[in-house]
């Protein structure tokens, strides 16, 4: 799939059907040539695949939004998580190295522990609970050890209008049940995928008029405004269907907040998700929105 631009960058998306990967589809037309693959174009289990693909794109920007997601799932699937997560971001900054390409990579809250009380900072100790925050760890070390212009953008909480999340899930759990229990003592910013996508072109955009230049390669954060918890998201997004016009006269369920350990889960979720994003703000003048607004925002369209 391909989307074209006058002034001839060739990017390479991968993970096109993700949450991500639709909006970056659009975004990234604005920057350049975008050729965007999902499973069927290209299979991260296969290096010769990831390979082929970078050879034959010769993208000058790959921006790889492909990643393991089902983190509780990960905890029985250790070897699949780790082989998409990091090994496969190993063999794509190879490929990119053969064809002098830049990478742009998206990462986690989940490589912390979430044990600091104040939002984490880019240089903060990592120290994964889960499988899936160490394989996500894993593929930016492998990032890091490529010697290639990359920057890692960790990101939380990522929902949107399509597919599968949390907020789909709650407003269609919440018209369904009469009380829902959510946990409220785990602490973020809901990203919205077009925020994180539209906040990626202009930071591409920037980062080739600089030549893509080494000296701002590393990692940086990436999330909405404010901070929240998984109650708190369920209840602004319920508060703001019920008084949409196409939920006119349906019946919500009662939020009832709950700890952690009212709610086992096979990963265990850091308490303190927030990251703080200065750094990204500095080096690119990048900014994102106010959760809530983009919340609205999702809900609004849902109509």
């Amino acid at each position: 799939m391909k989307a074209k631009h006058s002034d001839g960058l060739r990017i390479l998306v991968t993970g096109r059907d993700g949450q991500v990967g639709r909006e970056l589809t659009r975004s990234l037309a604005k920057v350049g040539e975008v050729t965007a693959t999902g499973r069927d174009e290209l299979d991260l289990t296969s290096d010769h695949a990831i390979r082929d693909v970078v050879q034959e794109v010769r993208p000058q920007l790959i921006v790889n939004a492909a990643a393991y997601t089902a983190v509780d799932k990960a905890e029985s699937e250790p070897d699949f998580a780790q082989r998409i997560n990091a090994e496969a971001v190993a063999t794509l900054a190879a490929a990119a190295e053969t064809v002098g390409a830049a990478v742009i990579h998206y990462s986690t809250d989940y490589v912390f522990d979430g044990s600091k009380e104040t939002p984490y900072v880019e240089s903060d100790r990592t120290h994964p609970l889960s499988v899936y925050g160490r394989s996500k760890l894993d593929g930016e070390k492998a990032l890091a050890a490529a010697g290639i212009p990359y920057l890692v953008l960790r990101t939380s909480w990522v929902y949107g209008g399509e597919g599968k999340n949390f907020l789909l899930t709650i407003l269609r759990l919440a018209a369904e049940r009469p009380v829902l229990r959510i946990v409220d003592d785990q602490i973020g910013a809901p990203t919205w995928s077009r925020d994180i996508a539209q906040a990626t072109a202009s930071i591409a955009e920037r980062w080739r008029h600089g030549k893509f230049a080494a000296t701002k390669s590393g990692v940086y954060h990436i999330t909405a405004a404010g901070k929240t918890s998984w109650y708190g998201f369920a209840e602004e997004a319920i508060r703001l269907r019920a008084i949409s016009a196409a939920a006119k006269g349906t019946k919500f369920a009662r939020l009832v907040p709950i700890a952690s350990a009212d709610y086992p889960t096979p990963a265990e979720r850091p308490r303190n998700s927030q990251l703080d994003c200065a750094k990204l703000a500095r080096e690119f003048d990048c900014r994102m929105p106010d959760w809530k607004a983009s919340v609205a925002a999702v809900v609004h369209v849902l109509q």
